[in-house]
């Protein structure tokens, strides 16, 4: 009930600074009243932001999203220090925690995420969770602390993104945010996609095309498809490898993150051509990426 006043107290404060203008010299019991009242009104923001939490937590763990607000460019700029503008790609709500729920298959866990999940930890506050549906019966050990341990346990309000994972019994992995009805963005790839665009960086659309391309070939043919395919994909990224650092230009891009877990997950990584060898080191040197390696073991 409390969040749905608040807009109530938020008009109650400006009348109160305009009687406090007209005077002079401010009463001093004005001023401790108006003093009062502003913290009263951050006290209620701070509440409606573990309330939002809890009927989160209370109404579904799979909270819906809406990504319509989601802007494209054409732009090409390297990865920002700060990342994006959480407001701008999730939508902005004064006081509540964006939320990020991901719903995966714990027999077929999405190393990619837990990469962006790392480097999205370097930019931004994030509470991160690791959950179990009742539509699993197990879950490995590594797997249920795959975020780590929250060192330190701060209000909900404190942080700018709320990441959480549930392993459940699902096809494909599921992504949605916030608590509007809406589907979910679906699949590994296009998750990844929309995960590593939060952390600000930007594409003019024949790199985004070619970012794409790896993206999908990386998943659909390195690591399910045939030996076949497989081999050619390796001889494809080894000859593109052997023009720049990475898989598209000088910068890591989604194409990296994902094409290095679907890497492990085919199990040729040390039979793999030289550059692809030489690249996959160079993704490992990254803290995101050797502390998902080490899940593996």
């Amino acid at each position: 009930v409390l969040p749905e006043h608040l807009p109530t107290c938020m008009y109650r404060l400006p009348n109160l600074h305009r009687a406090s203008a007209t005077q002079e010299e401010a009463d001093p019991s004005l001023q401790a009243l108006e003093s009062r009242q502003e913290e009263i009104l951050k006290r209620l923001y701070e509440l409606k932001s573990v309330v939002d939490g809890l009927s989160k937590m209370i109404q579904t763990p799979d909270a819906d999203f809406d990504v319509t607000n989601v802007i494209q460019t054409d732009e090409f700029s390297p990865l920002t220090t700060n990342g994006a503008d959480l407001d701008l790609m999730l939508g902005k709500d004064y006081g509540a925690l964006k939320d990020v729920v991901i719903n995966a298959n714990p027999s077929q866990p999405p190393l990619s995420l837990l990469v962006l999940h790392s480097l999205l930890c370097e930019r931004y506050k994030i509470l991160s969770a690791v959950h179990t549906h009742s539509s699993v019966k197990s879950v490995p050990e590594n797997l249920l602390k795959c975020f780590g341990e929250q060192t330190k346990k701060q209000p909900r309000h404190e942080y700018q993104l709320g990441f959480t994972l549930i392993w459940k019994d699902v096809p494909k992995p599921q992504m949605k945010f916030s608590i509007q009805t809406m589907c979910p963005i679906e699949g590994e790839g296009n998750i990844a996609r929309f995960l590593f665009s939060l952390l600000g960086q930007k594409y003019n659309a024949v790199t985004s095309t070619l970012i794409d391309s790896w993206v999908d070939t990386a998943l659909f043919q390195l690591r399910e498809g045939s030996s076949k395919e497989k081999g050619a994909v390796l001889r494809s990224m080894n000859a593109a490898l052997g023009k720049s650092s990475w898989l598209v230009g000088s910068e890591l891009t989604v194409a990296d993150v994902v094409g290095w877990c679907a890497l492990q997950h085919t199990g040729t990584a040390n039979t793999a051509p030289a550059n692809v060898q030489r690249w996959a080191k160079s993704c490992e040197n990254l803290a995101p990426f050797s502390s998902v390696k080490k899940l593996l073991k």
